[in-house]
């Protein structure tokens, strides 16, 4: 049933894009409980080995996977055409950065700005690098803080629930807005 769930929101997702009359030209996350359930430099240990499923384990064997949509999720985006761009204030950005190459998703994200900094340089930097304008940025984080700072910038932010992570309703929630807002 979660399958199919996934499988006819990736379907619908196309759609619904299609009935926006704006979409963001970046797509910003937070990757800390965002896209995946943890905090990297304080619940995993590197170095991390692939799984050969798409997970990863750390140097105990703690097995380490992404939420459940995310990687459906960028798969979306990706043929949408809508870029990615992560954002971490991580006290250990060489684990973040490794990770995301074992787990395969480096790739997914046009830029990053993974360093222990506040948001703010995150995002100028961001804007600097990508050349998009504030309000055509959609952030997505798990802290609160987070979303209260970037939002007084112009850029539109969606508050994640850390126990399910970035999923389809939140994305589309998130695009809803940035259409209102925008």
């Amino acid at each position: 049933l979660i399958n199919m769930a996934v499988h006819v929101s990736k379907a619908l997702l196309t759609e619904f894009v299609q009935g926006l009359s704006k979409v963001p030209r970046l797509i910003v996350l937070d990757i800390d409980y965002t896209i995946w359930p943890f905090h990297v430099d304080t619940h995993v240990s590197p170095p991390f080995k692939s799984d050969g499923n798409g997970g990863a384990c750390d140097r105990y064997g703690t097995k380490i996977n992404l939420y459940r949509d995310v990687r459906t999720i960028f798969n979306e985006l990706r043929e949408i055409g809508i870029s990615l761009a992560a954002a971490s204030r991580t006290e250990d950005p060489d684990a973040s950065r490794e990770l995301l190459g074992v787990l395969n998703i480096d790739g997914e994200f046009a830029y990053k700005e993974i360093f222990p900094s506040r948001k703010f340089t995150h995002f100028e930097n961001l804007k600097r690098t990508s050349g998009v304008d504030y309000n055509d940025m959609l952030f997505f984080d798990d802290e609160f803080r987070n979303i209260r700072d970037i939002s007084t910038i112009g850029v539109t932010c969606i508050h994640v629930n850390d126990d399910i992570g970035l999923d389809f309703a939140t994305l589309k929630r998130g695009l809803q807005e940035f259409n209102r807002t925008t």
